[in-house]
This record gives structure tokens, sequence and C-alpha cells, in this order.
């Protein structure tokens, strides 16, 4: 067909321009493999200005790096939608739902359901929404998704790590380890698949192996973006700190891989923090952060810049922690008030579903100024961190809260009035 052409997936899409299929492309492989250059989707938006894939693709992606840029390309996309194929019209109703206001997560994820039943070669939508049942809490609507879709797509680049994530958040760990195997075979610089490998080391205490596997890996690690990179590095340093190693090999990774992100000038600096954090919590509840000196100091004072606050929960729960520790409690109080105010704004079953998000904030908030008394009566004896999913963390992540629930337990003397939850 005239002023047509196909994409990665080979479904169709209306435009003349090479160059335009060309950058969408690459877009797709860089949303698959975690990789540093997803702007090359508003080099799509240039080559065709009246690209509809293209410009609701680049506004999807500037909503969370430009929020202003993106009405221009959502205006675009629109003024262009009766001239639009089949398949970039499915694509527009999913995402334009997608970064509207007051969003139904459930409604959501089932136009981008409705999207892969017609579309089920798409990886990228299927990426989108697993991301969003991520931040849902919900790993069985993620694995319904990628089973869905797997059987037109059996030896796909990417679709076996996709498979794999949400088993490991089920518990399937062996399935998921035959899955992420998969992967592995497919491609070797699968970094989701190399990931989920070494979850299910870590969950079978194969922590020398882990880290023996990620190391081998980690040359490749490079193209990867702020977050994959300093995540696979963050997994290394556990299998450190879970398998007694000198807690100094801890530190290497922190400094070496994780903090040392911040000196690339493509570098996304909270996705950094992220992993920082992380780890800086998991050494101080293991009683070690004296030998990092002060890094959490120097940390916290990266996180009194609100620009960096209301990305997503996890982060601005353990930014809560971190400015609380260091005695920048005014900062944190701001930090806590404008997380209740966002709760309010939210409709009431997002309300419902994130009170024990607000909880745990509220009880971390208290937890580093060393209130462990409050925190505790805030968590309760019946905490199970595996219901804070909704924050948007995984099992391994969520597992730090546990850690901190149970030292509280300890350090109050109520440990016997605790219910204990095993995280699988």
């Amino acid at each position: 067909m005239e002023g047509v052409k196909l994409d990665r997936w080979g479904y169709e899409v209306k435009t003349s321009s090479d160059s335009c299929i060309s950058s969408i492309n690459a877009y797709y492989h860089q949303l698959l493999s975690y990789g540093r250059y997803r702007r090359v989707i508003l080099e799509a938006a240039v080559h065709d200005k009246d690209c509809v894939l293209a410009n609701i693709l680049a506004a999807h992606f500037l909503c969370s790096s430009d929020p202003s840029k993106a009405p221009s390309h959502m205006e675009a996309a629109k003024s262009r939608l009766e001239q639009a194929t089949s398949y970039e019209k499915a694509v527009f109703e999913a995402l334009n739902y997608l970064i509207s206001s007051n969003t139904d997560d459930d409604v959501a994820v089932e136009l981008h359901s409705k999207l892969l039943r017609d579309f089920p070669r798409d990886l990228v939508s299927l990426k989108r929404a697993q991301v969003l049942c991520f931040y849902m809490g919900r790993p069985d609507l993620s694995l319904g998704l990628v089973q869905q879709v797997l059987p037109q797509n059996q030896q796909e680049n990417y679709i076996y790590g996709m498979l794999a994530f949400p088993l490991l958040e089920l518990g399937r760990m062996a399935d998921a380890e035959n899955a992420a195997k998969k992967g592995f075979e497919i491609n070797k610089q699968d970094f989701w698949a190399q990931h989920a490998l070494c979850h299910v080391l870590q969950y079978e205490c194969c922590y020398k192996e882990a880290v023996q596997f990620m190391e081998e890996c980690s040359s490749s690690w490079s193209l990867c973006s702020s977050f994959m990179l300093t995540h696979n590095w963050w997994h290394v340093a556990l299998c450190y700190l879970e398998g007694h190693s000198p807690i100094i090999k801890v530190r290497e990774v922190y400094d070496h891989h994780i903090w040392k992100e911040l000196e690339r000038i493509d570098a996304v600096c909270a996705e950094v923090y992220l992993n920082a954090l992380g780890l800086l919590l998991r050494v101080y509840v293991r009683g070690e952060l004296d030998v990092f000196e002060d890094r959490l100091k120097i940390l916290a004072a990266c996180l009194t810049d609100q620009a960096n606050w209301f990305m997503e929960w996890h982060l601005d729960v353990l930014i809560l922690w971190a400015l609380a520790f260091t005695k920048e409690l005014s900062k944190a109080e701001d930090l806590l008030k404008g997380l209740k105010f966002r709760l309010s704004t939210m409709s009431k079953k997002k309300q419902q579903g994130m009170q024990g998000a607000m909880l745990l904030a509220e009880a971390i908030y208290e937890y580093g100024q060393g209130n462990e008394k409050r925190a505790l009566e805030i968590l309760g004896p019946d905490f199970n961190a595996y219901n804070c999913k909704i924050i948007g963390a995984s099992d391994e992540q969520l597992d730090v809260f546990y850690e901190v629930w149970c030292s509280m337990l300890l350090n109050t003397g109520e440990v016997t009035k605790g219910k204990i939850h095993y995280l699988v």
C-alpha cells in the first residue's frame, strides 16, 4: 500500500519515511533492551511529523521525561488519526487512555490486552502493560498477558525474560528459571533474562554463583539505562552481603558501579538514587553502615532537591528514610505531606489500594528518626511487605522493609507479638 510501511513486528504504519520507521524500530529495541537512548522516538516524529504512531509513542515517552512537550505530539497524533492504520489506532487508544488524568489501571490493562489480542507480536505494548501491572502489584495479570501472546512469539527475542519475571513474583521459581535460561540462550545480552536468572540464584542462596554469573555478563551493561545498570549491580552487592563476603566488597560495588554512574552525562539520577538507597538501607539494617562513612549523608544532600520527589512511591519511601536519618526533618516532613496530598487526589479505588503504601511511608519516616516503637505501631503486628508491591517494588526490593520490621520487633522487645510472613 502506498504511503504505508511495516514496523519490526510486521504491522502497517502510515508513513512514507524509511527514517521514521527506522527510528520507531530503534525505539522498540531501546525499550526491550533497557537501553539508554529511548529519546530516539523523538527523531521518528521529526522524520514524519504526521505519523500517528511516531507521535503517540513520543507523547508517552515525554510524559515522564519532559511533560510540557507531550501535548503537541498528542495533538499531532489525534489530528491524523482518521488516516492511520488499524494497528496505529489500537496503539493510540491504549496510550491515549494510559496518559490521561485519573486513569483506572484495570481499564488501561484491558485496553492493552485488547490491543495484544489483535496484534500479538507487539512486544513493546506487552512490556508497557507489564510495567503497568508491576505498579499495580499484579504479577498474575502480567503473566496472563505474556502467556496470551507467547504462541505467536515462540522464538522471539526478549519474550522469555518477560515471561520469567512475573513467574518469579508468583514464586514459580523452577518455571522462571526455565524461561530465563531460554531467553538467555536466544540472546546473551537480554539483560532482563540475566536479571531473572540472578533472582533465581539468590532465591536458591547460590550467592557465589550469582556474583560470578552477573560479573561475567557485566561487560555489556554499559549500554543499559541508569536503572538497569545500577539495579543489576545492586543485585551483585546484595549477593556479596547475603553471602557474607567482606563488607568492603559491597562498598566497592556501591562506589565503582552504582554511584559512579552519576558521572555519565546521560545518567538519570533518580534511577541511580533508587538502587543506591535500596542498598544503603539494607546495609544499615545489617549494622554495617559505618563502613560506608559519609556516603549516606552525601546521597541525602542530593535528595533534598524536590526534583527527585514524587516520581514513584518506592523511591519516595526510601528518600523519607534517608532524609529522616540524616536529620533533614523539615524536608522529610514536606515529602510526607506531599505524599498524603497526592493520595487525597486519587480516586477512591486507587486510595484503597495505596493505603498500605502510605502506612509504610509513615513508618519508615518514624524509623529513620529512631522512633521504632511508633513505626511498629503504624505497621502493626501483622505487617506483610508483600502487600506493599503497589509501591513499585519486587519481592527482593520489598524484603528490606520486612527486615526493618523484624529488627524493630527485636529492638522494642515485641518479637512475640509479630506474625511472620515469608516472602517467596
